[in-house]
């Protein structure tokens, strides 16, 4: 028992290494891709940079949905998001205090609550997110983007933390993102068998599994790029790329995953209190804002919001 449990483990966690070194030849290849048409800063740190992170997070839930383990894709996405605003934000803000301006509170956390509103209802509607709810999702996220680059081209244009001067050949540029895809696509199916074996030993659901350990390591590249982009004193790039990771998450993933094949959610904890914990701490962003610093985001509200995220994963046990 002890060493099928050893196996199961091992699966995991070379299922998350190859998940986390694709992400990263992505995200590279993805980069200076972008670099090289000349798309504007901002928009690459609203869209390539979130869309990028959250590669993991895609792959896992399509392959779990489409091997028949919907749980996993939805306690992945759940699970994530809460690790991005909570834990991941949580230990950036410790780390290097940031100034919150108004865009924040007026613009960034209005849409983020709402989707996440949106993605609760869609789900608690029914028995299953059928292939019309993905539409609807893909359809609103196409909204978003579209809002981002032709109604905020004011923002960001100095939090880039990239070096635009470096010049990556496309060769070069293909092998990162070809390469990125395989382990993607490798890390998925590793990880998957893992944590599903691991699941079943251990007589844990699959959602919780995919909820803690899943969700924390795809979250691992918004947690790398956050950290650089704090070495680079361009801390407010974390925030725009945590936002931006948890909209695709909500839209884009689960939208897509929907769209290939509807997703029956078979464990009803996920709607009545998984989401209602991602929805509480959600809102508990806003106050953080002006309480106990206005207008900043400092250690205090880190330590808050790291230990919103433990007792998130602690009551799973």
């Amino acid at each position: 028992m002890q060493y099928y449990l050893t196996m199961e483990f091992l699966s995991i966690i070379l299922g998350l290494f190859f998940l986390i070194k694709g992400g990263a030849y992505l995200f590279d290849g993805s980069l200076a891709f972008s670099m090289k048409l000349k798309i504007p800063r901002f928009i690459i740190g609203m869209t390539v940079v979130s869309f990028a992170t959250s590669a993991p997070e895609l792959v896992v839930s399509v392959q779990s949905a489409m091997m028949g383990y919907p749980d996993l894709a939805l306690g992945n996405i759940v699970g994530s998001n809460v690790a991005n605003i909570a834990f991941v934000l949580g230990i950036v803000i410790v780390l290097a205090p940031i100034q919150i301006e108004k865009v924040f509170y007026k613009f960034d956390w209005p849409i983020m609550t709402a989707i996440t509103f949106l993605f609760y209802f869609l789900l608690k509607s029914g028995d299953a997110l059928t292939r019309l709810e993905g539409g609807l999702m893909i359809l609103v996220l196409i909204v978003y983007l579209f809002v981002i680059l032709f109604f905020q081209k004011g923002r960001l244009t100095d939090d880039e933390i990239f070096d635009e001067t470096v010049e990556t050949k496309y060769v070069k540029i293909a092998y990162y993102v070809i390469f990125g895809a395989f382990l993607l696509w490798l890390g998925s199916e590793v990880l998957i068998k893992g944590a599903v074996g691991l699941a079943s030993k251990l007589g844990v659901s699959e959602r919780i599994i995919s909820i803690t350990i899943i969700a924390f390591g795809t979250s691992i590249p918004e947690l790398s790029t956050s950290i650089i982009a704090i070495m680079n004193k361009e801390q407010k790039i974390s925030i725009g790329n945590l936002i931006g990771s948890n909209i695709f998450d909500m839209l884009g993933i689960i939208g897509l995953t929907g769209l290939m094949s509807p997703i029956y959610i078979s464990d009803k904890a996920l709607i009545s209190s998984d989401l209602i914990w991602m929805i509480s701490i959600t809102l508990l962003i806003l106050p953080l804002v002006f309480f106990p610093n206005k207008m900043k985001f400092g250690r205090a509200e880190g330590i808050i919001l790291i230990l919103a995220y433990l007792l998130f994963i602690g009551r799973l046990f």
